[in-house]
Protein backbone atom coordinates (compact mmCIF):
# COMPACT_ATOMS: atom_id res chain seq x y z
CA UNK A 1 0.00 0.00 0.00
CA UNK A 2 1.40 3.52 -0.86
CA UNK A 3 2.09 5.54 1.84
CA UNK A 4 1.55 9.59 2.33
CA UNK A 5 5.05 10.75 1.46
CA UNK A 6 3.88 14.23 2.83
CA UNK A 7 3.62 12.70 6.30
CA UNK A 8 6.72 10.50 5.98
CA UNK A 9 8.22 13.90 4.94
CA UNK A 10 7.39 15.57 7.99
CA UNK A 11 7.99 12.24 10.22
CA UNK A 12 12.09 12.64 8.64
CA UNK A 13 12.53 16.15 9.89
CA UNK A 14 11.18 15.79 13.08
CA UNK A 15 13.57 12.59 13.52
CA UNK A 16 16.79 15.02 11.85
CA UNK A 17 16.09 17.68 14.17
CA UNK A 18 16.43 15.27 17.10
CA UNK A 19 19.28 12.87 15.28
CA UNK A 20 22.21 15.64 16.62
CA UNK A 21 25.34 15.14 14.42
CA UNK A 22 23.88 12.70 12.37
CA UNK A 23 21.27 14.98 11.11
CA UNK A 24 20.76 16.02 7.16
CA UNK A 25 22.37 18.87 6.60
CA UNK A 26 19.70 20.20 4.53
CA UNK A 27 17.56 20.73 7.22
CA UNK A 28 18.40 23.79 8.84
CA UNK A 29 19.98 24.77 12.31
CA UNK A 30 17.86 27.14 14.21
CA UNK A 31 20.16 29.95 14.15
CA UNK A 32 19.81 30.16 10.20
CA UNK A 33 18.83 32.99 7.90
CA UNK A 34 14.96 33.18 7.30
CA UNK A 35 14.99 31.72 3.87
CA UNK A 36 17.30 28.74 4.78
CA UNK A 37 14.52 26.89 6.11
CA UNK A 38 12.96 23.60 4.05
CA UNK A 39 10.07 24.37 1.77
CA UNK A 40 6.73 22.77 2.07
CA UNK A 41 7.05 20.36 -0.51
CA UNK A 42 8.51 16.73 -0.31
CA UNK A 43 11.69 15.32 -2.45
CA UNK A 44 12.38 12.67 -4.34
CA UNK A 45 15.67 11.43 -5.84
CA UNK A 46 17.19 9.25 -8.33
CA UNK A 47 19.88 8.59 -10.60
CA UNK A 48 20.30 8.91 -14.45
CA UNK A 49 22.76 8.31 -17.14
CA UNK A 50 23.68 10.40 -20.00
CA UNK A 51 26.52 9.34 -22.54
CA UNK A 52 28.27 11.85 -24.89
CA UNK A 53 28.14 10.42 -28.34
CA UNK A 54 30.76 13.55 -29.50
CA UNK A 55 33.78 12.15 -26.74
CA UNK A 56 33.68 8.96 -27.30
CA UNK A 57 30.46 7.64 -25.61
CA UNK A 58 31.52 9.58 -22.06
CA UNK A 59 29.12 7.87 -19.68
CA UNK A 60 27.89 10.88 -16.68
CA UNK A 61 25.45 9.90 -14.07
CA UNK A 62 23.26 12.42 -12.87
CA UNK A 63 21.29 12.73 -8.98
CA UNK A 64 18.09 14.39 -9.56
CA UNK A 65 16.33 15.64 -6.63
CA UNK A 66 12.53 16.73 -7.50
CA UNK A 67 9.81 17.60 -5.71
CA UNK A 68 7.58 14.48 -4.94
CA UNK A 69 3.42 13.77 -4.66
CA UNK A 70 4.25 10.41 -3.30
CA UNK A 71 6.19 7.42 -3.05
CA UNK A 72 5.83 3.16 -2.55
CA UNK A 73 7.86 1.96 0.72
CA UNK A 74 9.18 5.67 1.49
CA UNK A 75 12.14 5.52 3.51
CA UNK A 76 14.20 8.43 3.54
CA UNK A 77 17.90 8.12 1.76
CA UNK A 78 21.18 7.28 3.13
CA UNK A 79 24.01 8.64 0.57
CA UNK A 80 26.98 7.04 0.40
CA UNK A 81 30.67 8.11 -1.22
CA UNK A 82 33.99 8.14 -1.03
CA UNK A 83 36.68 10.72 -1.31
CA UNK A 84 40.60 10.14 -1.80
CA UNK A 85 42.51 10.07 1.35
CA UNK A 86 46.00 11.11 2.17
CA UNK A 87 48.06 8.89 0.47
CA UNK A 88 48.74 5.59 0.79
CA UNK A 89 45.48 5.51 2.76
CA UNK A 90 42.51 4.07 0.07
CA UNK A 91 39.85 6.24 -0.55
CA UNK A 92 37.59 7.02 3.06
CA UNK A 93 34.14 6.09 2.01
CA UNK A 94 30.99 7.92 4.17
CA UNK A 95 27.68 8.14 4.65
CA UNK A 96 25.43 10.96 5.04
CA UNK A 97 21.50 11.38 5.80
CA UNK A 98 19.16 12.70 3.85
CA UNK A 99 15.41 13.56 3.60
CA UNK A 100 14.49 12.39 0.07
CA UNK A 101 13.03 9.08 -0.61
CA UNK A 102 14.50 7.42 -3.37
CA UNK A 103 12.42 6.99 -7.03
CA UNK A 104 9.64 8.86 -5.06
CA UNK A 105 6.50 9.62 -7.37
CA UNK A 106 7.45 13.09 -9.20
CA UNK A 107 5.05 15.87 -8.40
CA UNK A 108 3.47 17.56 -12.08
CA UNK A 109 5.78 19.99 -12.86
CA UNK A 110 7.02 22.13 -14.80
CA UNK A 111 10.05 23.28 -12.30
CA UNK A 112 12.83 25.13 -12.94
CA UNK A 113 15.91 23.27 -13.22
CA UNK A 114 19.42 23.81 -11.22
CA UNK A 115 22.52 21.62 -12.43
CA UNK A 116 25.07 21.75 -9.96
CA UNK A 117 28.43 20.91 -10.66
CA UNK A 118 31.31 19.67 -7.52
CA UNK A 119 34.56 20.48 -6.50
CA UNK A 120 37.88 18.56 -7.82
CA UNK A 121 37.30 14.73 -6.82
CA UNK A 122 34.23 15.55 -4.98
CA UNK A 123 30.68 13.67 -4.55
CA UNK A 124 27.77 14.72 -6.16
CA UNK A 125 25.47 13.49 -2.81
CA UNK A 126 27.34 16.16 -0.77
CA UNK A 127 25.92 18.51 -2.35
CA UNK A 128 22.56 17.14 -0.24
CA UNK A 129 22.55 20.09 2.07
CA UNK A 130 21.88 22.50 -1.22
CA UNK A 131 19.74 19.66 -3.52
CA UNK A 132 17.59 18.67 -1.25
CA UNK A 133 16.79 21.73 0.55
CA UNK A 134 16.21 23.36 -3.25
CA UNK A 135 14.11 20.60 -4.50
CA UNK A 136 11.34 21.43 -1.43
CA UNK A 137 11.37 24.58 -2.77
CA UNK A 138 10.13 23.82 -5.81
CA UNK A 139 12.90 23.00 -8.02
CA UNK A 140 14.31 20.41 -10.05
CA UNK A 141 18.33 19.81 -8.90
CA UNK A 142 20.46 17.80 -11.00
CA UNK A 143 24.12 17.26 -9.80
CA UNK A 144 26.95 15.44 -11.93
CA UNK A 145 28.99 12.99 -11.43
CA UNK A 146 32.36 14.11 -13.35
CA UNK A 147 34.26 10.78 -12.29
CA UNK A 148 37.92 13.68 -12.11
CA UNK A 149 41.03 12.32 -11.51
CA UNK A 150 42.06 11.40 -8.05
CA UNK A 151 42.87 14.91 -6.43
CA UNK A 152 46.34 13.79 -5.97
CA UNK A 153 47.68 13.17 -9.09
CA UNK A 154 48.56 16.50 -10.38
CA UNK A 155 49.64 15.30 -13.76
CA UNK A 156 45.71 14.75 -14.49
CA UNK A 157 44.39 18.03 -14.30
CA UNK A 158 44.58 19.28 -17.44
CA UNK A 159 42.04 16.30 -17.89
CA UNK A 160 39.56 18.22 -15.08
CA UNK A 161 39.89 21.63 -16.74
CA UNK A 162 38.87 20.46 -20.25
CA UNK A 163 36.23 18.02 -19.53
CA UNK A 164 34.53 20.14 -16.81
CA UNK A 165 32.80 22.68 -19.09
CA UNK A 166 31.97 20.08 -21.68
CA UNK A 167 30.35 18.28 -19.22
CA UNK A 168 27.98 21.14 -17.78
CA UNK A 169 26.85 21.53 -21.08
CA UNK A 170 26.10 18.36 -22.16
CA UNK A 171 24.15 17.13 -19.07
CA UNK A 172 22.17 20.60 -18.96
CA UNK A 173 21.43 20.07 -22.90
CA UNK A 174 20.58 16.62 -22.12
CA UNK A 175 18.74 16.94 -18.61
CA UNK A 176 16.68 20.27 -20.61
CA UNK A 177 15.92 17.35 -23.44
CA UNK A 178 14.38 14.47 -21.46
CA UNK A 179 12.69 16.10 -19.02
CA UNK A 180 11.39 18.72 -20.32
CA UNK A 181 9.56 16.49 -22.95
CA UNK A 182 8.31 14.77 -19.79
CA UNK A 183 7.40 18.35 -18.29
CA UNK A 184 9.09 17.89 -15.09
CA UNK A 185 11.40 21.29 -16.11
CA UNK A 186 10.48 24.13 -17.68
CA UNK A 187 14.13 24.44 -20.49
CA UNK A 188 13.93 28.28 -20.20
CA UNK A 189 14.32 28.23 -16.39
CA UNK A 190 17.62 27.12 -15.76
CA UNK A 191 20.61 27.54 -13.21
CA UNK A 192 23.94 26.69 -12.84
CA UNK A 193 25.93 26.00 -9.77
CA UNK A 194 29.34 25.37 -9.45
CA UNK A 195 31.69 24.79 -7.08
CA UNK A 196 35.26 25.16 -6.93
CA UNK A 197 36.30 23.20 -10.52
CA UNK A 198 32.49 23.14 -10.79
CA UNK A 199 32.89 27.26 -10.84
CA UNK A 200 34.92 27.11 -13.11
CA UNK A 201 33.02 25.01 -15.29
CA UNK A 202 29.26 26.71 -14.84
CA UNK A 203 31.05 30.41 -15.73
CA UNK A 204 32.69 28.90 -18.78
CA UNK A 205 29.53 27.11 -19.68
CA UNK A 206 28.05 30.65 -19.39
CA UNK A 207 30.08 32.69 -21.69
CA UNK A 208 33.54 33.48 -20.41
CA UNK A 209 35.25 30.79 -22.37
CA UNK A 210 33.44 32.09 -25.92
CA UNK A 211 32.92 29.00 -27.09
CA UNK A 212 29.37 28.48 -28.51
CA UNK A 213 29.93 24.58 -28.38
CA UNK A 214 29.37 24.77 -24.22
CA UNK A 215 26.37 27.03 -24.04
CA UNK A 216 23.31 26.35 -21.80
CA UNK A 217 19.80 27.27 -23.86
CA UNK A 218 17.53 29.09 -21.01
CA UNK A 219 19.94 30.33 -18.83
CA UNK A 220 18.60 32.89 -16.32
CA UNK A 221 21.36 32.66 -13.44
CA UNK A 222 24.63 31.29 -12.15
CA UNK A 223 26.14 30.43 -8.90
CA UNK A 224 29.73 30.17 -8.05
CA UNK A 225 30.63 29.37 -4.81
CA UNK A 226 34.80 29.82 -4.36
CA UNK A 227 35.13 29.80 -8.06
CA UNK A 228 38.03 28.08 -9.63
CA UNK A 229 39.60 29.20 -12.69
CA UNK A 230 42.48 32.22 -12.25
CA UNK A 231 45.76 31.52 -13.74
CA UNK A 232 44.52 28.21 -16.02
CA UNK A 233 40.91 29.17 -17.61
CA UNK A 234 42.53 30.80 -20.72
CA UNK A 235 39.21 33.23 -20.75
CA UNK A 236 41.30 36.09 -20.73
CA UNK A 237 41.43 39.61 -19.81
CA UNK A 238 37.46 39.99 -21.21
CA UNK A 239 36.04 36.53 -20.94
CA UNK A 240 33.80 37.31 -17.98
CA UNK A 241 32.57 40.30 -18.95
CA UNK A 242 30.79 38.64 -22.21
CA UNK A 243 28.51 36.91 -19.30
CA UNK A 244 25.09 38.74 -19.18
CA UNK A 245 23.23 36.63 -17.00
CA UNK A 246 23.10 37.66 -13.22
CA UNK A 247 25.50 35.82 -11.08
CA UNK A 248 26.01 35.21 -7.29
CA UNK A 249 29.61 34.59 -6.23
CA UNK A 250 30.29 33.03 -2.69
CA UNK A 251 33.99 32.67 -1.27
CA UNK A 252 35.78 33.31 1.84
CA UNK A 253 38.43 35.71 2.07
CA UNK A 254 41.30 33.40 3.32
CA UNK A 255 40.96 30.56 0.27
CA UNK A 256 44.41 29.44 0.20
CA UNK A 257 43.35 27.02 -2.40
CA UNK A 258 41.78 29.05 -5.25
CA UNK A 259 43.27 32.48 -3.65
CA UNK A 260 40.42 34.99 -2.91
CA UNK A 261 41.68 37.92 -4.77
CA UNK A 262 42.56 36.75 -7.90
CA UNK A 263 39.56 34.54 -7.80
CA UNK A 264 36.05 36.01 -7.12
CA UNK A 265 37.13 38.77 -5.84
CA UNK A 266 38.24 39.46 -9.36
CA UNK A 267 36.20 37.53 -11.11
CA UNK A 268 33.26 40.05 -9.74
CA UNK A 269 34.86 42.94 -10.97
CA UNK A 270 35.43 41.60 -14.04
CA UNK A 271 31.96 40.41 -15.18
CA UNK A 272 30.80 44.07 -15.77
CA UNK A 273 28.25 42.62 -18.47
CA UNK A 274 26.16 40.83 -15.22
CA UNK A 275 23.78 42.21 -12.45
CA UNK A 276 25.96 40.58 -10.03
CA UNK A 277 26.73 39.94 -6.72
CA UNK A 278 29.71 38.76 -4.06
CA UNK A 279 28.89 37.24 -0.59
CA UNK A 280 32.06 36.77 1.43
CA UNK A 281 32.73 34.76 4.64
CA UNK A 282 35.18 37.30 6.20
CA UNK A 283 38.25 35.19 7.27
CA UNK A 284 36.33 32.02 5.81
CA UNK A 285 38.25 29.62 3.45
CA UNK A 286 38.06 27.37 0.77
CA UNK A 287 35.45 24.40 2.55
CA UNK A 288 31.89 25.83 2.01
CA UNK A 289 30.90 23.98 -0.34
CA UNK A 290 30.54 20.65 1.12
CA UNK A 291 28.97 21.06 4.39
CA UNK A 292 29.53 19.48 7.86
CA UNK A 293 31.65 16.36 7.54
CA UNK A 294 30.20 12.90 7.89
CA UNK A 295 30.87 10.89 11.12
CA UNK A 296 33.33 8.55 8.77
CA UNK A 297 35.49 11.46 7.85
CA UNK A 298 36.23 13.21 11.50
CA UNK A 299 38.49 10.80 12.07
CA UNK A 300 41.50 12.14 9.97
CA UNK A 301 42.45 15.63 9.35
CA UNK A 302 42.88 15.40 5.88
CA UNK A 303 39.55 13.77 5.25
CA UNK A 304 38.49 16.35 7.95
CA UNK A 305 39.90 19.20 5.81
CA UNK A 306 37.36 18.39 3.06
CA UNK A 307 34.83 19.36 4.84
CA UNK A 308 35.28 21.61 7.90
CA UNK A 309 36.75 25.52 8.26
CA UNK A 310 38.90 26.91 10.21
CA UNK A 311 36.79 29.63 11.34
CA UNK A 312 33.15 29.44 10.17
CA UNK A 313 31.30 26.61 11.56
CA UNK A 314 29.94 24.02 8.41
CA UNK A 315 26.36 24.40 9.80
CA UNK A 316 26.57 28.12 9.76
CA UNK A 317 27.92 28.35 6.20
CA UNK A 318 24.94 25.90 4.96
CA UNK A 319 22.49 28.08 6.67
CA UNK A 320 23.60 31.23 5.26
CA UNK A 321 24.20 29.88 1.52
CA UNK A 322 21.00 28.32 1.65
CA UNK A 323 19.55 31.47 2.46
CA UNK A 324 21.16 33.65 -0.20
CA UNK A 325 20.91 30.70 -2.92
CA UNK A 326 17.08 30.52 -2.10
CA UNK A 327 16.75 34.38 -2.67
CA UNK A 328 18.89 35.14 -5.30
CA UNK A 329 17.39 32.04 -7.34
CA UNK A 330 14.10 32.65 -6.72
CA UNK A 331 14.65 36.04 -7.66
CA UNK A 332 16.01 35.80 -10.84
CA UNK A 333 14.79 32.26 -11.83
CA UNK A 334 11.36 32.21 -10.28
CA UNK A 335 10.92 35.95 -11.14
CA UNK A 336 9.85 36.40 -7.00
CA UNK A 337 10.73 40.09 -6.69
CA UNK A 338 9.35 39.94 -2.75
CA UNK A 339 13.00 38.44 -2.72
CA UNK A 340 14.48 41.53 -4.16
CA UNK A 341 15.05 42.89 -0.49
CA UNK A 342 17.03 40.21 1.13
CA UNK A 343 19.80 40.82 -2.09
CA UNK A 344 19.50 44.85 -2.98
CA UNK A 345 20.10 47.76 -0.72
CA UNK A 346 21.94 45.86 2.07
CA UNK A 347 24.52 47.56 4.11
CA UNK A 348 28.00 46.18 2.58
CA UNK A 349 29.19 45.12 5.60
CA UNK A 350 27.39 43.04 7.72
CA UNK A 351 28.25 43.85 11.22
CA UNK A 352 27.40 46.95 10.39
CA UNK A 353 23.94 46.35 10.61
CA UNK A 354 21.56 47.95 14.04
CA UNK A 355 18.79 46.82 15.42
CA UNK A 356 17.83 49.92 17.92
CA UNK A 357 17.04 48.47 21.18
CA UNK A 358 13.03 48.70 21.75
CA UNK A 359 12.42 47.72 18.08
CA UNK A 360 9.75 45.09 17.22
CA UNK A 361 10.17 41.33 17.15
CA UNK A 362 11.13 39.13 20.07
CA UNK A 363 14.39 37.56 20.53
CA UNK A 364 14.44 35.16 17.62
CA UNK A 365 12.77 37.25 15.45
CA UNK A 366 14.28 37.76 11.59
CA UNK A 367 15.17 41.29 10.66
CA UNK A 368 12.43 42.71 8.58
CA UNK A 369 14.89 45.40 6.99
CA UNK A 370 12.20 48.31 7.65
CA UNK A 371 11.99 51.19 10.19
CA UNK A 372 15.22 51.40 11.31
CA UNK A 373 16.60 47.95 11.67
CA UNK A 374 19.47 47.73 9.58
CA UNK A 375 20.51 44.23 9.80
CA UNK A 376 20.51 42.38 6.71
CA UNK A 377 16.97 41.17 5.96
CA UNK A 378 16.00 37.72 6.81
CA UNK A 379 18.88 37.79 9.83
CA UNK A 380 18.04 37.22 13.57
CA UNK A 381 19.59 39.82 15.57
CA UNK A 382 23.01 39.23 16.91
CA UNK A 383 23.42 36.50 14.23
CA UNK A 384 24.60 38.57 10.92
CA UNK A 385 28.37 39.16 11.26
CA UNK A 386 31.22 38.55 9.51
CA UNK A 387 30.04 39.06 5.67
CA UNK A 388 30.26 41.28 3.39
CA UNK A 389 28.25 41.36 0.40
CA UNK A 390 28.61 43.37 -2.41
CA UNK A 391 26.62 44.50 -5.61
CA UNK A 392 26.70 45.05 -9.35
CA UNK A 393 25.04 46.45 -12.42
CA UNK A 394 26.11 45.68 -15.46
CA UNK A 395 27.88 48.78 -17.47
Amino acid sequence: MRRDLASLFMTSLVAAATAGAGEAPSVPRIDAPELARLGSRAVGVTTLEFVDASRADRRLEVDLWYPAAGATGGVPVTYEGSLTAEPPAPPTRFTRPGIAVRDAVRSAGPFPLVVISHGYDNESVLFSWLTENLASKGYVVAAIRHRDPPIIDRARFPEAVRNRPQDVAFAATALQRSLGEGQLVDPARTALVGYSMGGYGVLSVAGAARNDAWGVAGLKALVALAPAGAGFAGWGDDGLAAITVPMLFISGDRDLTVDYRSGARAFFDQATGSNRYLLTFRGGGHRIGLGPAPDAMRTRLWDLDWFEDTVWSAERIVGINLHFITAFLDRYVKDDASRTAYLDGLVPESSAGEWPSGAAGDYAAYSPGTDGITVWQGFQRGHAEGLELLHATPR
